[in-house]
């Protein structure tokens, strides 16, 4: 998964720490354990969701401590001084250069290929230069608000999943309308657009996608003689009966992964943390019903006890060995199970009660810079990268999937089956973090990084009620919506 990077700040400067504390020790222990800062590993590029697991996968371990002021302050004192330090225009420039920063969207083959490319289009624009450049997510934030302050930006750059509207709220991105203008709007995932919409204005192009999928084990199902679920009821049946021996019907972790049940499972009932007019909605029928479906799960005893200290890595751990029958999980999800890939399958999308369904995504996405000294030379360049974007998948192994469906329609995706499955059946009734609301909004990204999904998650998981933890993740999102 690529989803974006998160942070764990609260408003009081000077403290990382919650407003309300997680069970197991409480967060500010486990921001110190694990040395992880959310705004770095944690948001759906896709962090925002993935990046975490992806992280790990380069053996690599994100390290994300901010300084004593909040983000926000960080970024209005980086924008204020930027007029101080912007260079001087030459009057006559004989060369364009345009400076691309792309973020790891894969292992270590993904900016070899992406360096190719650029490679490709300078070949065939002799008269613009495009200099790549691969930024890790070890501080991403940092990266970007200096060069913001130091007049160095780059002209566009990949970044995480909220990345593109906080920046342009305070006034350091342009939109990308004459791009999109340009462009078939049907040939984008559903939604892909809208999810960049703030404002009247697109803020970044999409180019990837990533979303959750529900996965299962084709052996346990086939030894207890269990049909794959198509609705909420059936899952939750065969979860029970898949429960025993040491083994369960599902497992989970208490991480960011963990708490995309809440949205996953929300957004396939119809609901969200948002009604139709972008007020907080946690405790909404349709939320509420979802959010007691996983603790009815729960009560069932046919989740592992063990997910509510796990992370990723664990409950795919077990997952992988046979410990339980289903793992909710990202779209490429069988390709990196080794030898046990073909003992996966995919869950058809479940029905609800009400028969909707749904589930979560993140849409990555390019975003043009204010700074930039050439805006016409990087709008081409934006709408020529989107084109050709296919080997970022085919050489690159990208950890998400194509926001356009003419790359999409590839064989590199059509031909592997479990790709075309999500493409064809999940992808296309998957929805952003802002439904039911639509589009985005800057409390978006405090929202993804604050935390309080995280300790809802884990109650649930602890088996406890839903009712005062509910009421309590609902009042903390009226507070960030109202600030």
């Amino acid at each position: 998964m690529m989803t974006s990077p998160h942070t764990f700040m609260t408003k009081e400067e000077g403290f990382i720490i919650t407003r309300r504390p997680l069970q197991q020790g409480g967060r500010r222990q486990a921001r110190e354990e694990d040395g992880l800062g959310r705004d770095s590993v944690w948001r759906s590029p896709r962090p925002g969701s993935g990046v975490t697991q992806l992280f790990r996968r380069m053996g690599e371990e994100p390290n994300m401590r901010m300084p004593i002021t909040s983000r926000r302050a960080i970024l209005k004192l980086a924008l204020a001084s930027t007029a101080l330090s912007l260079p001087s225009v030459p009057a006559f420039a004989k060369s364009v250069t345009i400076d691309f920063w792309d973020m790891m969207w894969g292992a270590a083959e993904y900016p070899v290929a992406a360096q190719a490319l650029v490679d490709k289009y300078n070949a065939e624009h002799p008269d613009v230069q495009v200099v790549y450049r691969s930024v890790p997510w070890t501080n991403w934030y940092e990266t970007f608000v200096t060069a913001i302050a130091s007049g160095s930006a780059p002209d566009l750059s990949t970044g995480a999943g909220f990345q593109a509207v906080q920046l342009y709220d305070q006034g350091a991105i342009m939109p990308v309308d004459e791009v999109i203008a340009q462009l078939d709007p049907n040939d984008f995932a559903a939604g892909a657009l809208e999810a960049l919409k703030y404002d009247g204005h697109y803020v970044g192009l999409p180019w990837a996608i990533d979303t959750r999928v529900l996965f299962y084990r084709k052996d346990m199902l086939e030894a207890a003689g269990v049909a794959v679920p198509t609705t909420w009821a059936e899952f939750r049946k065969a979860a029970k009966a898949l429960t025993g021996g040491g083994k369960y019907g599902l497992v989970s972790s208490g991480d960011p992964q963990g708490l995309h049940w809440i949205l996953a499972t929300a957004i396939n009932n119809g609901g969200g943390l948002f009604d139709a007019e972008g007020k907080p909605a946690l405790t909404a029928d349709r939320t509420k019903e979802a959010i007691q479906f996983l603790a009815d799960l729960v009560a069932d005893g046919s989740v592992s006890p063990a997910s509510v200290g796990y992370v990723n890595d664990d409950a795919r751990g077990a997952f992988f060995r046979g410990e339980a029958a289903f793992l909710l999980n990202g779209p490429l999800l069988p390709d990196q199970a080794g030898d046990v890939k073909d003992l996966i399958g995919i869950v058809p999308p479940l029905k609800a009660p009400n028969g909707n369904v749904g589930t979560i995504n993140w849409v990555n996405n390019i975003m043009v810079y204010k700074q930039t000294e050439h805006p016409a030379e990087t709008m081409a360049f934006l709408r020529w990268w989107s084109d050709n974007a296919l080997q970022l998948w085919s050489k690159g192994f990208a950890g998400n999937l194509p926001a356009r469906k003419s790359i999409a329609a590839d064989n590199y995706f059509q031909g592997n089956p479990n790709v075309k499955y999500v493409l064809d059946k999940y992808i296309p009734v998957s929805k952003p973090m802002s439904a039911t609301a639509g589009g985005t909004f800057p409390q978006l990204n405090e929202i993804d990084g604050d935390g309080f999904l995280m300790s809802l998650i884990q109650s649930i998981w602890q088996g406890q009620p839903v009712g005062d933890n509910l009421a309590a993740a609902q009042s903390h999102l009226e507070e960030i919506m109202a600030d």
